[in-house]
């Protein structure tokens, strides 16, 4: 049977909840702080970051329904994307420290590895 508890899925529920808070302190804490490029650059952190926390869960949810052993693989990966695009994006936006944004494609290479892989174990079975 199935293990219902699922380290990812709590990793995933608590990334959500700093992809809101993220998302919360751009539209009120820094409006009027940064200027609009560098406002929507922190907002592209936060809107990515929620995205790949779903994708946490849902790979936890796979994963703990035995679908596939390598979903704990994709989750690692959305995580590691979630560190490097999201966290360079928040941090450049923060700092204007322009070469952060060098980070920024590792982590979307991050995302897309985890997808794919997530696809293809879930193929595999």
């Amino acid at each position: 049977m199935p293990d219902s508890r699922s380290p990812w899925i709590a990793l995933g529920a608590l990334n959500a909840a700093i992809a809101v808070a993220a998302g919360a302190f751009a539209a009120h804490g820094l409006r009027g702080k940064l200027d609009a490029r560098a406002l929507e650059v922190f907002e592209t952190g936060a809107r990515y970051h929620m995205y790949h926390a779903f994708a946490i869960i849902g790979a936890g949810l796979v994963a703990s329904l035995g679908v596939s052993r390598g979903a704990a693989t994709a989750s690692w990966l959305f995580q590691a994307g979630i560190v490097l695009f999201s966290g360079s994006l928040y941090a450049l936006a923060l700092t204007g420290v322009k070469t952060l944004g060098a980070v920024t494609p590792f982590g979307g290479l991050a995302f897309l590895a985890g997808w794919l892989w997530l696809a293809w174990t879930t193929w595999r079975g």
